[in-house]
């Protein structure tokens, strides 16, 4: 040993332990035996760990199990853990043993030091901090308490932050109308507001999807201890934390409706995770017509001019890329991929326990961290500054040959395939050839083939 280092004991000896820090053997021993990705457990989930460790000692001590002392010492620590003031002391690989103990392990130890320092008299890590607690009941319980506070915080406010965007721009371009497509082929005419409307309809509807599953992300662990008996908790414990951790949270936390369901599985979890990765799927869908829309300038579409943010090439001057939806769709592609770790990882529960928690955890966050950034992204830097190339959209509606549809009532299909085939030939416009080829007139035709006319069918959006 070096002045670098202090001696720490625990059930298992003695190590070796930096001096500067705030955690004890069992941290140290998962730093000694994890060190694969340098991945440490995401700060909202350290955010829920110290409010979990706050709400259980004012528990403890309202029910007279905790010196009233003790308990002050270690909420005062707990907050300043939940508010980021130790994230350095956190240093644990996501990758470790399968229920978080070593992360619950941290909390207690990097709890119980500060709040032995404040109290000038010991501060026991299990004995005080993790009372009536088990990493068991805690780990899950954390999960719960990180994910519902970035959804009710972050992304749900950015969501609809994205279809407020959305809409305003709906409703700025309710005028302009362009040529639909199917399977990439000219279809229709649609206008702007009802494409960016369907756009809209999609972000509101995973709003919806994901608020849902908040009933069951607010049933907590809490009080289950190992097994979900309940061991060494009073039996009043999980409802008194609860109701603190909502008093604090303004979300309506409760104990789990079974904690033997709440251990050993991640049901909730992988729901949630479904649920952001329809988001994804909604996002890449609006992001890749982003794209189509704004490719050229010459040889593509050239419907919109998405802002010019940066130089799009290291060798062709003057390139500029659509980056934000492309940045977006990336996003979207890392949530997919993470769906597909919580999937595996949530079949992991083996009889009482789910023992893949930590990496369930960093990969959910994650997926909510990033969706709510990139749609508020989307939304400010993509979608609301993009302008509309209004001539562009005119040329394409004139040489449209399926506008020859609005005709089928009156002449038939097979004319109306007919026409449309002599238009595409000849690089004339419906109208022209089908002056020629019928004997409707020109204000019949006029009338028939009013591209904002045609929009006007069937169910509005």
């Amino acid at each position: 040993m070096t002045s670098d280092y202090r001696i720490e004991r625990d059930s298992m000896g003695e190590l070796q332990v930096p001096a500067q820090a705030r955690w004890g053997a069992q941290t140290q021993r998962a730093v000694n035996n994890f060190p694969i990705s340098g991945l440490v457990m995401p700060r909202a989930f350290i955010r829920a760990l110290g409010v979990i460790k706050w709400a259980a000692a004012g528990a403890n001590r309202d029910l007279g199990l905790l010196a009233p002392e003790i308990a002050a010492a270690i909420e005062t620590a707990a907050l300043a853990v939940s508010e980021g003031k130790y994230d350095a002391d956190f240093p644990v690989d996501v990758f470790q043993t399968g229920s978080g103990t070593s992360s619950n392990m941290n909390a207690n130890e990097v709890i119980a030091h500060l709040a032995t320092a404040s109290l000038g008299s010991s501060v026991h890590p299990n004995d005080h901090v993790n009372m009536g607690q088990s990493s068991n009941d805690v780990i899950p319980a954390a999960l719960h308490i990180s994910a519902a506070l970035g959804l009710t915080e972050n992304l749900l406010p950015s969501l609809d932050h994205l279809a407020a965007v959305t809409e305003r721009k709906a409703q700025l371009l309710s005028r302009v109308v362009k040529t639909g497509r199917t399977h990439l082929m000219d279809a229709m005419p649609i206008r702007f507001d009802q494409e960016l409307t369907g756009w809209v309809t999609q972000i509101r509807a995973d709003f919806y999807r994901l608020a849902g599953t908040l009933p069951r992300l607010s049933g907590l662990a809490l009080g289950g201890t190992a097994v979900g008996t309940g061991i060494n908790a009073h039996p009043e414990f999980g409802v008194r934390i609860a109701a603190a951790l909502a008093s604090r949270t303004a979300i309506a936390f409760r104990p789990a409706d079974s904690y033997f369901e709440a251990l050993s599985c991640q049901d909730t979890a992988v729901e949630l995770s479904g649920q952001l990765k329809t988001t994804a799927v909604s996002l890449m869908k609006i992001c890749n017509d982003l794209r189509w829309m704004n490719s050229g300038p010459l040889a593509g579409l050239g419907e919109i001019v998405l802002p010019a943010l940066q130089p799009g090439s290291s060798i062709m001057p003057g390139k500029v890329n659509p980056v934000i939806p492309e940045a977006v769709a990336m996003v979207a592609a890392q949530v997919i991929g993470n769906d597909a770790t919580i999937t595996v990882a949530g079949q992991s529960g083996s009889f009482q326990l789910n023992v893949m928690l930590p990496v369930i955890a960093f990969n959910l966050l994650q997926s909510i961290e990033l969706l709510a950034s990139s749609t508020r992204l989307l939304a400010d830097a993509a979608i609301e500054g993009f302008t509309v190339n209004e001539a562009r959209l005119r040329d394409a509606l004139e040489r449209n040959p399926i506008l020859v549809t609005a005709l089928n009532p009156v002449i038939g299909y097979e004319k109306g395939a007919a026409i449309a085939k002599k238009a595409y030939q000849e690089g004339q416009s419906v109208r022209v050839v089908a002056a020629r080829e019928t004997k409707l007139n020109e204000s019949e035709l006029e009338a028939l083939l009013d591209p904002a006319e045609l929009t006007k069918g069937g169910i509005q959006g």
